[in-house]
């Protein structure tokens, strides 16, 4: 007779990693919904459902991204957590180039990336290259698990697929770190690309520029400001500031009496 064995239950684990959403959608951000809805699309979407409660728990260890390859450890019912690995296509450097040329192309990109933003028509820059931000089939992607399960994604994978989202969430340089360029690499290029193009910095010379090429410079400095002028006081202007003064010499007021000289004293000064 077949012996019945109980569900197993993970072990709990301090420290894990969790999903700051406790119920519902689990990414927050455009491109992690577009990175869920992806593998939804792949044929992944029933057994992601498997890893929200690991992810809530806080089962996973440890995520790593790095060029071509998400690692993680995630703590089943064994006593030694399971190892995961999630690969993807790194992009070289030939294809980068060509992306960084693309991206620099337009300052509002550069503008949405120095803001930790993922520009929203990105993809339409990788798909004009014949490459793609995220996976688009299931064959890109090579997925691991040191646990028995034969199911494809298994739990640990699904609950590291949505820590994953979630990181995305705080910081959308990840996916393209896991397309193997990291955040400071890519900007230092995209500054240099549009450095060597220099399409804001001709815009003087150039009145016909485009307003999206001139968005890096638009508030910088142009030129020098001028000093600021001292303000011209009239001289006789100095006793209207006195409190009234109620003294009159020879039936004339006093101050009506001192203002030719205020006025001579005020053009000497001048000339």
């Amino acid at each position: 007779m077949r012996k019945f064995f109980p569900p197993s239950k993970p072990r709990t684990v301090d420290g894990g990693l969790k999903a700051r959403s406790k119920r519902g959608a689990i990414a927050q951000t455009w491109w992690s919904e577009r990175f869920i809805a992806v593998l939804e699309d792949i044929g992944m979407g029933n057994r992601l459902q498997r890893g929200r409660t690991y992810a809530r728990k806080g089962q996973v260890i440890s995520l790593d991204v790095d060029a071509g390859s998400v690692t993680a450890q995630v703590q089943g019912s064994t006593a030694r957590p399971y190892r995961v690995r999630i690969g993807v296509t790194a992009f070289g450097k030939a294809e980068w180039a060509k992306l960084e040329r693309e991206l620099a192309g337009n300052a509002w990109y550069l503008a949405k990336l120095l803001a930790s933003e993922m520009p929203d028509d990105i993809e339409d820059v990788f798909t004009g290259l014949g490459l793609s931000l995220f996976p688009a089939s299931a064959g890109e992607l090579s997925l691991d698990c040191s646990c028995p399960d034969s199911e494809v994604p298994c739990k640990h994978l699904a609950a590291t697929f949505y820590l994953l989202a979630e990181s995305f969430d705080d910081d959308p340089f990840r996916i393209l770190a896991w397309r193997g360029r990291r955040r400071e690499d890519l900007l230092d290029n995209l500054h240099a690309a549009r450095s060597d193009s220099s399409p804001a910095a001709d815009t003087a010379e150039n009145p016909g520029a485009r307003l999206e090429d001139c968005l890096g410079s638009y508030f910088a400095l142009q030129g020098d400001l001028p000093g600021p002028s001292p303000h011209v006081t009239s001289s006789s202007s100095l006793l209207d500031q006195l409190p009234p003064v109620d003294a009159r010499l020879r039936g004339h007021p006093l101050l009506d009496l001192l203002r030719p000289a205020y006025r001579r004293a005020g053009m000497e000064h001048c000339s």
